[in-house]
């Protein structure tokens, strides 16, 4: 019976593990299907050389990209040490030798495989744009101690530049634009897409040497040499933008201070901006060596200066429109001071930098409307000197400062730009969105991805997780099946 037995079941395993594994097989080539594996990350560096300081910032994004665009985040930032690189005229090693602390932060984040393929780039602003007017041998000399200094990194150095100021500007817009997802932005389904037509916000920038502005207008831009084009993310964008040098805030406080001692008969010098009560010794040399100041220092100013506060915002702000030449747009549209071609200001804007600084000390970033900001800030320079001190203690450096940089911030806003008490509520005052600064940094980093090759992902076969267990499955009992035919051919009792 038993040998009767032993080849009907060996028969029936083995066609058991014969269709088993078949099912099996079936399931692995029918059901597959083509995945991409995770791509690499790459990374980017970028020296922002501003006139009062200088930052790194350290983006990264995947290797693959969308629409020939990187998308970037923000990995890294770092404040170098001392202060922009344009103060190092007379010493230019240094002004390499400042980055090299920020400089070892990055290189610390980035693998050392990777280094070598990473791009860096340095870009310095207004300050710099100042120094190469007054002396341009100094700038040159700046930019050879930096590049000396980048040069030597194990990164893939592209070079150290002037930037210029409508580059400045529209690149800052891109980087607004892309934190806020107007270009693209990640789907619930975990694609990259590109958000429905929307109003773009603009940018107002503001740093110690110029301010830009930004935007996207109703209508053509007449004036071509203020408008910007560019393709991000498979769509093409015109922006108008202009930089105006020597309107950033430490340029504004230099020239005004100027006009106010060119008005005056003596070496006192009553300044309406400052609070009452406040009064400082200064050097007038360090003042006309700007090349802001385009007026000569008084013969009776060989010595000191002695500024005095007397706290009147009226006047304070009849000086400050002192700075502007509105009378060369009279009659002209579309123009906003000193005349320059500006279109109306359209759709909503973020201010950043030193307007953001500004506010934030006057606790006016919560988009207070314009007869609660004007008033805050005329009851704050009104305020005594030693008020002022008390209550704001660790204040010292710009504390003096900020009456003056609040009525100028809306002068600059009001009558130079046009915006009105129904386009002020469009104005938010920001430093950062999304985790990432604001600024020009993020905007060169997303045109610089579009110039690097993307990799192509690698491919692999795989398949839903229900086909998957569905073969895990078969393949264990084509096992099972195998082993028992074997066993029971080993096994077996022989008859």
């Amino acid at each position: 019976m038993g040998l009767t037995w032993k080849p009907r079941v060996l028969t029936a395993l083995l066609g058991a593990a014969v269709a088993s594994g078949l099912t099996t097989l079936i399931l692995i080539l029918v059901e597959a299907t083509d995945v991409l594996l995770p791509t690499d990350t790459k990374f980017g560096i970028v020296f922002d050389a501003g006139s009062s300081h200088t930052s790194l910032f350290v983006y990264r994004w995947p290797a693959d990209k969308e629409n020939d665009t990187g998308v970037v985040s923000q990995a890294l930032v770092c404040q170098a040490k001392g202060p922009g690189i344009s103060s190092y005229a007379s010493n230019p090693a240094q002004a390499g030798e400042s980055l090299q602390g920020c400089l070892e932060e990055a290189l610390a984040l980035i693998p050392e495989a990777q280094q070598r393929k990473t791009p860096l780039f340095l870009g310095a602003t207004a300050g710099m744009r100042l120094l190469s007017q007054k002396n341009s041998s100094q700038a040159r000399d700046i930019f050879a101690a930096v590049t000396q200094v980048l040069g030597k990194s194990p990164l893939d150095f592209w070079g150290a530049e002037l930037l210029a100021g409508q580059d400045e500007g529209a690149l800052g817009w891109i980087t607004i634009n892309y934190v806020l997802g107007m270009l693209v932005k990640y789907s619930f389904s975990g694609e990259w897409i590109q958000p429905l037509e929307g109003t773009l916000v603009g940018a107002l920038d503001m740093g110690g040497a110029s301010t830009q502005i930004t935007f996207v207008p109703g209508g053509p831009i007449l004036d071509k040499s203020t408008q910007t084009t560019f393709r991000l993310y498979g769509s093409e964008h015109s922006v108008y933008t202009h930089s105006y040098l020597c309107f950033g805030r430490d340029q504004m406080l230099s020239r005004l201070l100027a006009q106010l001692v060119q008005s005056s008969s003596g070496p006192l010098v009553r300044h309406p901006c400052y609070h009452s009560g406040y009064w400082a010794t200064l050097s007038p040399a360090a003042l006309y060596e700007s090349p802001c100041v385009h007026t000569a220092a008084p013969a009776e100013l060989a010595g000191s200066l002695t500024v005095e506060g007397t706290g009147n915002p009226g006047a304070c702000i009849s000086a400050i429109r002192g700075l502007f030449n509105f009378s060369s747009c009279q009659g002209r549209g579309h123009c906003a001071f000193n005349g320059v071609y500006q279109p109306p200001v359209r759709g909503p804007f973020y201010a950043f930098s030193n307007f953001y600084y500004t506010f934030r000390f006057l606790n006016l970033t919560s988009k207070q409307p314009l007869a609660t900001v004007n008033a805050t800030i005329w009851e704050f320079c009104q305020r005594p000197w030693k008020q002022v001190e008390a209550s704001s203690p660790g204040q010292d450096r710009w504390l003096r400062d900020y009456c003056t940089s609040g009525l100028y911030i809306l002068t600059l806003l009001l009558e130079g730009y046009g915006f009105s008490e129904e386009t002020w509520p469009g104005i938010e005052f920001r430093k950062q969105a999304g985790g990432t600064e604001m600024g020009w940094t993020l905007g060169y980093m997303l045109n610089l991805t579009s110039m690097i090759p993307a990799e192509v992902p690698a491919r692999w076969r795989a398949q839903s997780y229900g086909i998957w267990a569905a073969g895990v499955v078969f393949a264990v009992l084509t096992l099972a099946v195998t082993l028992g035919a074997v066993a029971g051919q080993l096994l077996w009792p022989q008859g």
